[in-house]
């Protein structure tokens, strides 16, 4: 398991959860992951080290690492959410409309933003979180050249 991984894993603990060997096999998933993924990617790849583990418990171990703010929600169409590590206390994202795609992107010019906010409310800001929903250029060029969507070419 990752440094990460064990660190979330004393987080847990310390908090009162059990660290059992599911939880820890959707640790290291998480804490390996270059970006964001589903529940159901956590699942699947979780299940190489686990064979026993259940989606239930995936959903659970996630829901826990997101309330305790060592993992962040990336809300994406209709309800769905992706997850991924909350290290580094900022992540930005463009989310399409239209096919789900989400791209993370860098570059932060939001601090005179956040020191207005600070200044106004009395928050001393620690994180951001920055989701953009629009539509990606595929999904653009498809509605412009035909009436079927980018998603229906993805599945």
């Amino acid at each position: 398991m990752s440094t990460e991984a064990e660190e979330w894993g004393k987080q847990l603990r310390l908090a009162g959860y059990k660290l059992t060997r599911q939880r820890r096999a959707v640790l290291a998933v998480i804490a390996a992951g270059e970006t964001h993924l589903s529940p159901a990617e956590v699942y699947d790849q979780a299940r190489i080290a686990c064979p026993d583990l259940g989606l239930t418990t995936v959903y659970r171990t996630l829901e826990i690492l997101s309330e305790l703010g060592l993992v962040r929600r990336v809300h994406l169409e209709k309800g769905c959410h992706s997850f991924a590590s909350a290290s580094g206390g900022h992540s930005h994202h463009l989310i399409c409309n239209k096919c789900g795609e989400v791209i993370e992107f860098e570059g932060c010019d939001l601090s005179p933003l956040l020191e207005r906010v600070a200044q106004r409310t009395g928050f001393v800001i620690e994180a951001h979180w920055l989701e953009l929903f629009g539509t990606c250029p595929a999904c653009q060029r498809v509605s412009e050249n035909s009436p079927q969507r980018h998603q229906d070419t993805k599945k």
